[in-house]
């Protein structure tokens, strides 16, 4: 027997009528309890009026929401089917069939509550289809279904899912207003949403085009579900990725913001949806978005005319692309697809309003864009590429000079995606991080002006890691790179001090082809001291400069700056304390000592051979 939610909802509203008419049949055919039978047929009497009125509203219904019809009916049924069962025993004369059967007054009370419940249910679900009597409304959540009685979050979550799917517009954004502030409570809330139907009439209600605060409210409420694997996943499996990219290509400043944040939520909680959104294309408009009005105070700069020009390519593209029928689906990649643009005619004053907006509200779509950025770059180098491709490199130097706050931030951090993935794919460190890439350089001039400058670990921070990920990229002549990372050695942040000393280790790695001539600047700018004071330091500085320490006395060993500092020594007293916590050093110490013994002691390299 199939499941009550894979049945047709008609042969689930079928069952309990059939059941009705045994038991009128069992009532009338009763030799015992006569009383409390009739008592019982006039129970399944209400029963069986309200079916059909909640028949007659499901006809009515154009997008009807199932789930509560399904749970209350078979609940509804079950109370009949004990309803038959009972009354069928009063059936037979003999006594001591009778005695046998075991029937008592007592169990037809206990029936009498079930049926009254079932009654109580049925009445609350007739005021959620009731829509000439404010049904699908979030009024109707006042009341509480004996269903629920144990429970009360089920039934709120029904009556907010009806409002969203059924109800008139205004009842549809105060129910998914309703939605977002149950699943802001906590991931229980969440998870019933979900499981009781809740994402697709949110995503219907995001692609309403007639309402701007239906599309917040929706986006909203996805947002605050969007927050564990497998509930993306569902929303992602209900075809809400094309939605959200085509509601954020074409839509109000404020609808943007949201669909963005949403974009931001599923790419940073699920592979899945992060790759599905570069599928979809959602890079261009994020990053035509995020450089709004950001290059006209300065029209004149090769900088300035080069990203204008990008991004008027990026707009002719999507331009070009984007169909101008009604919303439908057509064949994609992975059985996606892309939703062809509803009245494209429509972006033109969107930019107008887009033009005209509060400066607050036009920073925090960049914020929401610069985030989602960051999200869909982070462990990607497939949409690290897209995002150099689209020129963002160029918009996000530029906004790291220009802002402050969680703007700068945002755009760091999707800097450090970016450099992160170019560490470790050449082809993407090539394409975008050339020496001469006018890009490449404003995003290392920020990088470097952030670390100098500005007293912030939370802002320094990932523009160190930025330019320890980019140590390939720089040729030996650029010292103006490393200058400032020895500098901050002696940060007063233990953990910039830490960080730069692992940025330096990319510089001065074997992996690097130029380490010995990084290893030298890193000496000549006075590298050693600060290093020495990191080891005497807590273990969050101690072993990052351990490490540099090292590479700097493999591959310049000859330096009177390391005998100078007693390096060896200090390497040979770290060998004993430090290994019991970290075994892995111990022949990497073992060759920086030995590399120092051979300068310093006067043996020549070749008469010796390393033996780690």
């Amino acid at each position: 027997m199939a499941s009550v939610d894979k049945q047709r909802i008609e042969d689930v509203l079928a069952c309990p009528f059939l059941l009705a008419e045994r038991i009128r049949s069992a009532v009338e055919e009763a030799e015992s309890f006569k009383l409390e039978c009739g008592e019982v047929g006039k129970q399944v009497d209400r029963l069986l009026q309200m079916l059909r009125t909640l028949v007659r509203f499901t006809t009515a219904v154009q997008s009807l929401y199932e789930r509560p019809i399904r749970r209350v009916v078979a609940e509804v049924s079950r109370n009949l089917d004990r309803a038959l069962t009972l009354v069928r025993k009063c059936k037979h004369r003999n006594i001591l069939r009778r005695v046998v059967a075991i029937t008592s007054v007592a169990d037809f009370k206990k029936l009498f509550n079930f049926l009254e419940a079932s009654v109580g249910d049925m009445r609350w679900l007739l005021s959620l289809f009731d829509c000439e009597n404010g049904g699908a409304s979030v009024g109707n959540v006042l009341s509480l279904p004996p269903i629920a009685s144990n429970d009360p979050i089920i039934s709120w979550v029904w009556s907010y899912i009806a409002g969203v799917q059924m109800g008139q517009m205004a009842d549809r954004i105060e129910a998914a207003n309703y939605l977002a502030s149950l699943a802001q409570d906590n991931d229980r809330n969440k998870k019933i949403i979900v499981e009781e139907g809740g994402v697709p009439p949110l995503l219907k209600l995001l692609k309403e085009s007639s309402s701007a605060d239906a599309q917040i409210a929706a986006a909203n409420a996805l947002c605050m579900l969007a927050n564990d694997v497998n509930r993306v996943r569902t929303i992602v499996s209900e075809m809400g990725i094309p939605i959200v990219v085509q509601v954020l290509g074409d839509s109000p400043v404020r609808v943007q913001i949201e669909a963005a944040n949403l974009v931001a939520r599923m790419a940073g909680h699920d592979q899945v949806a992060q790759d599905d959104f570069a599928r979809e294309k959602v890079i261009r408009p994020l990053v035509t978005l995020l450089s709004f009005e950001t290059f006209l105070d300065d029209p004149t700069t090769q900088l300035g005319k080069q990203i204008i020009h990008s991004i008027a390519q990026i707009n002719k593209e999507m331009e070009k692309n984007s169909p101008s029928n009604s919303w439908g689906y057509r064949p994609y990649m992975n059985s996606y697809s892309n939703l062809s643009t509803e009245g494209s005619s429509r972006g033109g004053s969107h930019r107008k309003d887009r033009e005209n907006e509060q400066p607050e509200v036009k920073l925090q779509l960049k914020i929401s864009c610069a985030e989602a950025l960051w999200m869909l770059a982070r462990g990607s180098v497939h949409n690290s590429r897209r995002i150099t491709e689209t020129k963002g490199l160029l918009c996000l130097a530029k906004l790291v000079e220009k802002e402050q706050g969680e703007l700068q931030y945002n755009c760091l951090m999707t800097i450090m995606e970016i450099t992160a993935a170019a560490e470790y794919d050449a082809d993407l460190r090539r394409s975008a991080f050339r020496t001469n890439s006018p890009a490449a350089k404003a995003v290392v001039d920020q990088l470097l002006r952030v670390i100098k400058e500005l007293d912030s670990p939370t802002l320094q921070i990932p523009a160190i890691k930025s330019i320890g990920s980019l140590a390939k990229t720089f040729p030996a002549r650029e010292t103006g790179v490393i200058k400032p990372l020895v500098v901050q050695l002696s940060s007063r942040h233990q953990e910039v001090a830490a960080e730069a000393a692992v940025a330096l280790q990319e510089f001065a790695s074997s992996d690097n082809y130029l380490c010995t001539e990084h290893s030298k600047s890193i000496i000549e700018f006075h590298g050693v001291p600060p290093l020495m004071r990191m080891l005497r330091d807590s273990e969050r500085t101690q072993l990052p400069g351990l490490i540099l320490l090292c590479y700097l006395a493999i591959h310049a060993s000859n330096s009177e700056a390391l005998e100078q500092a007693r390096v060896r020594t200090t390497l040979e007293g770290a060998d004993r304390t430090v290994l019991a916590q970290h075994p892995m050093l111990k022949e990497l110490i073992s060759k920086a000592i030995y590399h120092l013994n051979l300068y310093h002691t006067g043996v020549h390299p070749q008469s010796q051979s390393y033996m780690p």
